[in-house]
Order: C-alpha cells, then sequence, then structure tokens
C-alpha cells in the first residue's frame, strides 16, 4: 500500500453494465477515504443505464461528462429534435430508454447530468472524458474537445502537459493499433482505460487504482475478475501509427 491515507481509483466507460459494476468496486473495495471518480458515458448500449446513473448520483464518487450524456442531453436540449434523437438512439440509446422502464427518463437524472463537470484536475492526473484537442489553448476547450476528440488526441507527440497524466475513456482501446482487448492503452503523456465493456471482442470493464498502479478489470459477460500491476496492462501506442489508421 502506498504510504498515502486512501487511494485515487478512476472507472471507465460503465455504458449501462450495472452487474459488471458492482463486481468491479466488490474487488476494488473502496474505502471512506478513498477518491473514487468516473469518466463519463455511464448510459448507452448496456441494458442498466439508470441503476448505473442512480448509484453513480446517489453515490459520493465524482464523475465526468461523457459523449455519450451530452447526446442525451442535446435531445432535451433540442426538444424532442428528430434528426438529433435518431443521432442518439441509433448510438446505445434505445438500451437506456428501454432501462427506465418509464415514458420518460427522470428528470433528477437529467438534471444531474447537466452538471456534470467536463474535467478535472487533480494536480498530477488531469481526467477529461476523451482528453483534449491538442491544437486548442487548455482555457479553450469545450464538451466538444472534451467529450469527442479522438485521433487528434491519441496522435500528439509530446506531452500535453509536462507535470500531468492525462487519464480518459471513449476510444476503445482496441481500435488503437497495437493494442489487444482489454489492454489499457498509453501514448505520450495519457492513458486510455475505456476497454470496451459493451463490447463483445473485449466485454473488459476497468477501475484503475493510481496511487498503488494497479488495474482492476471485470469480464461483464462472463463475470471474470482479474487484477494486474499496471505494467502488465497497458500497451505503449506509436502516434504515428494512430495517424496512418
Amino acid at each position: 500500500m502506498s504510504e498515502k491515507s486512501y487511494r485515487r481509483i478512476i472507472i471507465g466507460d460503465v455504458h449501462g453494465h450495472y452487474n459488471g459494476l458492482m463486481i468491479l468496486l466488490e474487488a476494488i473495495a473502496p474505502g471512506s477515504n478513498d477518491q473514487v471518480y468516473f469518466l463519463g458515458d455511464l448510459i448507452d448500449r448496456g441494458p442498466q443505464s439508470a441503476q448505473v446513473v442512480a448509484f453513480v448520483q446517489q453515490s459520493s464518487y465524482e464523475c465526468l461528462l461523457g459523449n455519450h450524456e451530452q447526446m442525451l442531453l442535446n435531445v432535451v436540449a433540442s426538444r424532442g429534435s428528430s434528426q438529433v434523437q435518431q443521432a442518439w438512439l441509433s448510438n446505445g440509446g434505445y438500451a437506456t430508454v428501454n432501462s427506465y422502464k418509464a415514458a420518460t427518463i427522470h428528470q433528477e437524472h437529467l438534471e444531474w447530468m447537466l452538471h456534470l463537470p467536463t474535467h478535472l484536475d487533480l494536480g498530477d492526473i488531469w481526467l477529461a472524458h476523451a482528453g483534449v484537442d491538442p491544437r486548442i489553448e487548455l482555457e479553450k476547450q469545450t464538451a466538444e474537445q472534451l467529450c469527442w476528440v479522438r485521433s487528434e488526441f491519441h496522435s500528439i507527440s509530446q506531452p500535453y502537459f509536462p507535470d500531468k497524466l492525462i487519464i480518459v475513456g471513449h476510444s476503445i482501446t482496441f481500435t488503437l493499433p497495437g493494442v489487444t482487448p482489454g489492454k489499457l492503452a498509453q501514448g505520450e503523456g495519457w492513458l486510455d482505460i475505456d476497454t470496451g465493456a459493451y463490447h463483445r471482442k473485449s466485454g473488459w470493464l476497468t477501475g484503475l487504482d493510481v496511487t498503488n498502479n494497479l488495474v482492476y478489470q471485470v469480464n461483464v459477460f462472463e463475470e471474470l475478475v482479474r487484477i494486474l500491476p499496471l505494467e502488465e496492462a497497458v500497451t505503449r501506442v506509436d502516434p504515428a501509427r494512430v495517424l496512418r489508421s
């Protein structure tokens, strides 16, 4: 255990897999002093989005805005525009609607999502759902960049911050060159822990204990649990290959 009296634990994209999340948290066993952070995308694709949102909302854990929460909020803001609604539904929204077993999504959940931050600065660690656009100054980054950016971020050749590691979800790690399902992906100043819980090619939901460099994973389809040292769980990504892919 670290000399610190608490752990910092980062949870990747849950995507409606409540049962898997409960198994993961049982393995991690956060204590009352531990700090737990969710990287967003609690909803869509998986079968239990309503339960995931209710759990995180009612917990003491912090959560970021993901692009899937943003798509749902866009539907509300557009007052049901068919084009905006279809964009969300076709990206996993149907599963979220079904999980509520009601005509509408709970207003209290929408209000909670509306106030989720797009990033968190933990000093030596900086959290965002997707990353940053390296071409844009930090104060000018918007939810569009922080929730949606992909290749521009993963292909950076030098760290965006000289003294902070950026930890993200959003892009399933096996979609990056050279990374196999279940592995975390690391680049220049960033670490991606979205191992594709909802995807049949993977099924792994990841929690990272940053304090002790331990990776906790549960396969949501097979309910398998594994705990690995970070160095065994991560694959280094060549930024030049990201640009070519």
